[in-house]
């Protein structure tokens, strides 16, 4: 089911307000998918360890209705993510789609288990084809909006997990095509066989391992997608010049730790989780949240 999205001459109505204060986060062109850059991650709307259906199905259906109403646009995903339950509460909640509404998902991780260590990488060509056909039909969709690679699998060359993307981006089944924890060598072997839209590295304002992989992404246009941008709440926890800071702009820490990420780079697009809607409307207020210069450079220097 193809959506009309506004075209790149068309103005997008970014205005915040109160009910919707997504619109403050700002925009960034996605391929050729405008979306507000503070989006939601989709992976704790699973069960414990991301294993099987939640505990409240209702309260993530909710969850993912109300994050829409907050001016969300771009919802990110996986196969592995239940698996296969996040993609199903998607499609449940939000089906048929709003005009707009940027769903991205991801293959190329399996799961054994809800241990920490269940997530063998599948990088067979036969296989992601198989991952994205039934994504497509879980989702709802005739061609997947953003269809990522989970992980390089080292047991198969590169060059053929990148080349079935490119078939299924040529075939029409994928709009556009990401990577998920790469190196700077590894996003340009990529788009050497398939144009590449957005990256997704492990980054948040403790942990800048992928700083190299940002500021590629920066040079190039390419969006960067902060997976665990709050540390999976730790952040929240966290004493020191994060509390400081949310202390002195009437904030949580992890609010601050979002609006950090917001600044940090415009083609920054945090995808924060949760399967709580007290939770989600914490986070999607962060996009509200301004940093002064020298806030932001005294959480530059360390959290």
């Amino acid at each position: 089911m193809e959506r009309r999205r506004p075209g790149a001459d068309e103005e997008v109505d970014v205005t915040p307000t109160t009910d919707r204060p997504v619109g403050a986060s700002g925009t960034f062109m996605l391929g050729d998918m405008p979306v507000h850059r503070m989006a939601f991650g989709a992976m704790r709307i699973t069960g414990p360890g991301i294993w099987g259906p939640p505990e409240d199905h209702d309260e993530c259906i909710r969850v993912l209705r109300r994050a829409v109403e907050l001016g969300v646009d771009f919802i990110d995903t996986a196969d592995s993510y239940g698996p296969y339950v996040s993609e199903e509460l998607i499609c449940e909640a939000l089906h048929p789609y709003p005009e707009g509404l940027v769903i991205g998902t991801k293959a190329g991780l399996t799961r054994i288990g809800p241990d920490p260590a269940d997530w063998p990488p599948v990088g067979r060509p036969e296989y992601l084809r198989q991952e994205c056909l039934m994504s497509l039909r879980r989702l709802g969709v005739e061609c997947i909006d953003l269809f990522q690679l989970h992980r390089i699998d080292a047991l198969v060359p590169a060059a053929e997990q990148f080349g079935v993307l490119k078939e299924l981006r040529d075939e029409g089944k994928v709009r556009h095509v990401g990577l998920s924890e790469v190196t700077v060598a590894e996003i340009e072997a990529a788009r050497a066989v398939v144009p590449i839209v957005s990256v997704q590295n492990l980054y948040n304002v403790a942990n800048r391992r992928s700083e190299e992989v940002l500021e590629h992404c920066e040079g190039q246009g390419i969006g960067f997608i902060p997976w665990f941008p709050i540390a999976d709440g730790t952040l929240s926890a966290r004493r020191g010049r994060l509390a400081t800071v949310a202390e002195t702009v009437g904030a949580t820490p992890a609010q601050v730790a979002l609006a950090w990420l917001l600044r940090r780079s415009a083609v920054m697009l945090p995808i924060p989780g949760t399967s709580k809607v007290s939770h989600l409307e914490e986070n999607c207020a962060a996009s509200t949240v301004v940093l002064s210069d020298e806030q932001f450079d005294a959480l530059s220097r360390g959290a």
